[in-house]
């Protein structure tokens, strides 16, 4: 019995030991970390920029006031469409009429004193002073002849030196007053050339004030310039407006501009030409297409950005988006067709290089090889593959666990890969 019971005893311990031995090997044993993998596929790849916006008019039309005065009647409401001349609204112009009317007479009036002007100066006035004139000459021409007249008689004994004496000095005293007559008659020319001049200044001057209050007048009446969306209509009936207030806005919505910001990093993508899809928060299911116009020229800061701003040309043809909507930008800066395309998860970065880790099957077992790997334009999802990959290759997709060259993995999908059509289904 002793004999037995130490066999048995050594037999267990054997076995205990063996136990023993496969739980250290199997404790020991590092986990198979479980992946999903993908194989590259060919594809079209878009790379866009995506960022924000405002709408704008492209021939936008402001209507301010010319005057100081009081709104008096509104025709139209914000956001219809008007036609060209159609009555927008109406100001008070009593004022302006009131003060036409003196400018009209103040005009009158100086085209009257410049065409007398023009004609030698007042009639009643030009004939008193040659008229004047002509008097004096004559008292002078007859004193004159007089002189002569007792100087004959004088030598003769007929007269005497005082008679001839008096008629000197009432002589002198004529050709003194046809002196000063001349002077007077000279001086009025004078003036009457002073007062043309002058006459053509006022008539100009009250011309010009006519024109600006007759101006003013119209104004009254504010009419559509062109044809278009009244877009802007900050005035009611009853307001007061300054000179240079803002009445009314409007333009032609068929077609508006996008003032798309860019952010500086994205901005060597950008050129004339590139389609545009606008969206708005406000219509989700709506889009608007449209084209890159003017690229950024500047870089200016827009709250905590640096940005670029893009001009883009967006059709709007049922006049949905209105001047400064706000609104979503995408630009499809460059396009790829049918080329190899991983996801963009798969693609790593170190050093300016970019890799994946391939599936490999080794001996007895499944590892990732990390492969350096050349990369073209991306997409939201995917990288263009220049140079590295294959169509068979097989591209871990990253997971739970930190991928590492040599790792050893399970493909949880390997089954659905090598299904026909397999790979769409998961790329």
């Amino acid at each position: 019995m002793d004999k037995k019971l130490r066999n048995r005893t050594l037999l267990f311990l054997l076995l205990a030991g063996i136990v023993a031995f496969v739980l250290i090997k199997v404790s020991g044993r590092q986990p198979v970390a479980k992946i999903s993998a993908v194989r590259p596929l060919r594809q079209n790849i878009v790379s866009s920029i995506t960022s924000n916006g405002k709408v704008e008019p492209i021939a936008p039309f402001s209507i301010r006031a010319q005057l100081d005065t009081f709104v008096e009647k509104v025709s139209v409401s914000e956001g219809q469409n008007v036609t060209r001349g159609q009555l927008l609204l109406e100001l008070n112009v009593k004022d302006a009429a009131a003060q036409l009317a003196s400018a009209r007479s103040r005009l009158l009036r100086a085209e009257e004193d410049f065409r007398a002007a023009k004609a030698g100066g007042r009639t009643d006035e030009a004939a008193r002073v040659a008229g004047d004139l002509a008097k004096a000459i004559g008292d002078r021409d007859g004193l004159e002849r007089n002189h002569e007249s007792l100087a004959r008689l004088l030598a003769g004994g007929a007269a005497t030196k005082d008679e001839l004496a008096v008629n000197e000095l009432a002589l002198a005293k004529a050709q003194s007053e046809v002196n000063r007559l001349t002077a007077v008659k000279k001086e009025f020319e004078r003036q009457v050339s002073l007062d043309s001049a002058r006459g053509d200044l006022a008539v100009q001057q009250a011309q010009s004030d006519v024109a600006t209050l007759e101006d003013k007048v119209r104004q009254g009446r504010i009419t559509a310039p062109t044809g278009g969306t009244l877009y802007a209509l900050p005035v009611k009936a009853g307001d007061y407006v300054k000179v240079g207030d803002l009445l009314a806005e409007l333009a032609d919505l068929h077609r508006v501009r996008v003032r798309a910001f860019i952010d500086e990093p994205e901005m060597g993508g950008l050129e004339p030409g590139l389609p545009v899809k606008i969206t708005w928060d406000a219509l989700p299911d709506r889009t608007w297409p449209g084209r890159t116009e003017m690229t950024p020229k500047q870089v200016v800061p827009r709250g905590s950005r640096s940005v670029g701003e893009l001009l883009c040309s967006v059709e709007n043809e049922k006049l949905e988006l209105l001047p400064n909507t706000n609104v979503n930008v995408r630009i499809n800066s460059r396009e790829r067709l049918n080329v190899l395309a991983v996801p963009r998860g798969s693609v790593e970065t170190l050093g300016g290089g970019s890799f994946v880790f391939v599936v490999k099957d080794s001996v007895g077992k499944t590892v990732l090889e990390r492969r350096l790997i050349q990369v073209g334009i991306a997409d939201a999802t995917n990288y263009e593959v220049v140079k590295g990959l294959s169509v068979e290759d097989l591209v871990a997709l990253p997971g739970d666990a930190d991928f590492r060259d040599g790792m050893t993995v399970k493909v949880v999908n390997l089954d659905a890969l090598n299904a026909p059509g397999g790979n769409e289904a998961s790329h």
